[in-house]
Formats: structure tokens, sequence, C-alpha cells
């Protein structure tokens, strides 16, 4: 059986494959954008493409005609997506559209990766049935990548996720932890908000996760986060207790102190009973979390 994951060079991306890999019923194909990334340059196919490009999606199922598609790859940094709009149309919907096109030529599962940031906040934390209401263009563009998936003629399934942090080789980006960690070794004091809430996703859950809705093929929604609903501060602090630095330079401050392009919902985070339920799935808590992350940033 084989499986294509796209966005393979990024977070959970490179999460994802050696789950997949390290399972003898799947053949794994890797998409990404550019060169591969990737520490490991074994046990998979990588290829490189421009999904925003139709033919190229087209071209890639035709080739590798895989049994399930993961679609993981995203422009996922919202303030861009504000800024930048053309770009996050291109890369969240239109590359969307390109490969369900493509996939219901080989009736391949499709699974989509989609955010907290469908909702506006004002009801978290939010069931997989719950209206979308995006306060964001980044949300905006993944309500949007939803629908056409909820219309494709091929068998699917939406994973909606919240605020994903762990560790990848060559990161990109920063996230809640490794921020707080490096700013405080630097004895750099940092402001981090206490009036919004999420539930915090460990990317190996996330993962997991995924790789459950692969296996049992469960088409629908499902929400895929962590189970405690904590805010960036509360997030901070065990970061730094956690790692023993000072907490003192920890500044308690309400989202009004920043100016950004993209409004965030104040209060999201999921409930994930029917993932629970339906799919086996039991995420870490953050305090394990922050273990597994520590020991993996040695």
């Amino acid at each position: 059986m084989k499986v294509l994951i796209t966005g393979s060079n990024g977070l959970l991306g490179q999460h994802l494959l050696p789950l997949f890999i390290q399972d003898e019923r799947y053949e794994v194909i890797a998409v990404g954008r550019g060169v591969n990334r990737l520490p490991s340059q074994h046990g998979y196919t990588y290829e490189s493409v421009n999904l925003r490009n139709a033919v190229s999606a087209q071209q890639l199922l035709e080739k590798h005609q895989p049994d399930v598609i993961i679609h993981a790859a995203a422009m996922t940094q919202v303030d861009e997506c504000e800024r930048n709009k053309d770009a996050c149309w291109d890369t969240n919907v239109a590359a969307t559209r390109y490969l369900i096109q493509a996939a219901e030529k080989h009736n391949a599962f499709f699974i989509f990766l989609s955010t907290d940031f469908i909702f506006d906040g004002l009801e978290g934390p939010y069931r997989e049935d719950d209206h979308p209401n995006p306060l964001s263009y980044y949300g905006a563009s993944k309500v949007a990548a939803e629908r056409m998936v909820k219309n494709c003629k091929v068998p699917w399934a939406i994973v909606r996720t919240v605020l994903v942090y762990g560790t990848a080789f060559d990161m990109q980006r920063s996230n809640i932890i490794s921020w707080v960690k490096n700013n405080l070794q630097q004895g750099k004091k940092i402001k981090v908000v206490d009036d919004q809430w999420r539930t915090p996703t460990l990317v190996q859950d996330l993962a997991t996760g995924c790789k459950l809705v692969a296996d049992k093929r469960s088409n629908g929604v499902f929400h895929i986060s962590g189970k405690e609903m904590l805010s960036p501060y509360d997030m901070a602090i065990q970061t730094a207790n956690f790692f023993k630095l000072d907490v003192r330079l920890i500044e308690k401050v309400n989202a009004k102190t920043f100016v950004q392009p993209a409004k965030r919902p104040a209060k999201t985070g999921f409930v994930i009973d029917k993932a629970v339920q339906e799919l086996g799935y039991e995420p870490h808590s953050f305090a394990e979390g922050l273990e597994i992350v520590g020991k993996e940033m040695g």
C-alpha cells in the first residue's frame, strides 16, 4: 500500500515519515518543496514538486498512484498569510484542489490537515461539528480547502489540530518551547499572553493521530490535539520551570499588547472525545510533552 505525504520537510512531515516507514504495510512517497532536508534519505522515495501547479500534481499521482494521501503541506504563518493573500490561497486552497482532482482519478483516500483557526474563539473548546467562523485569512483559506475536501469524490478525512510543538531537523521556524527556552537562556525578557487559550499538541501525537486515521480508513472530521486547556503564559512558565530557567524574565501581558496583521481567536482548543473513542487516540500531557522535547533538544 502506498502513502504519499506532502510537506515532508516540515515539522509534522518529519514525524509522519518514520511512522509509516517502520510499518511494512506501507511504501512511502515524501513530497516537499526544493531539496530533501531530512537527515535520513533511506526507506522512502522523495519528490520535489510544486503542488500549486495542476499539471505537476497530476503527474505526481500518475507516477506513484498512491492509496493514501496525507496533505500536510501548507502556508501556516498566520501573519504572512494576511500580508500575502495570493500566496496563501495558492498554497492552501489551489494546491489542495489540484491534489483532490488528481486523487479522484486514482480513488486515493485523502487526509487533509486543518486548524483550530477556522473558529472565532468565542465558544471554545470546539467539537468536530461546530460551525467555522475564521478571523484571519489563514483560517478562511483552510475553511475553503475543507469545503472542497468534504465535496470530493473520494474517501476523505480532515484532521484539525492546535498549536503544534516539537523538534525537527533543520527547522525554519521555532515553536513556543524552543522560543521560550532560547530567549531565557540568553537572559532576554519575553512578553507572553495570558488571555488566549489552546490545547497544545505534541507533534508525535499529531503524527500518531494521522496514522490511526490512515490505518483505519476513518472518514470524516477528527480533532487531534492535547487535552489540557492552557494559555501561552502557562506554557511558558511550565517550559521555564522544566529547563530550570528564570521565570522572572517572563512578563504576563494581554493580546492587545501586540499589533499583528492577523487577528487571533481568544479561546479555541478541542474536545477530542471522537478521536479517543473512534481511533484509540491518547495524547500526552503537556508535562510529558516537555519531557520528550527536552530529551530531543539534548
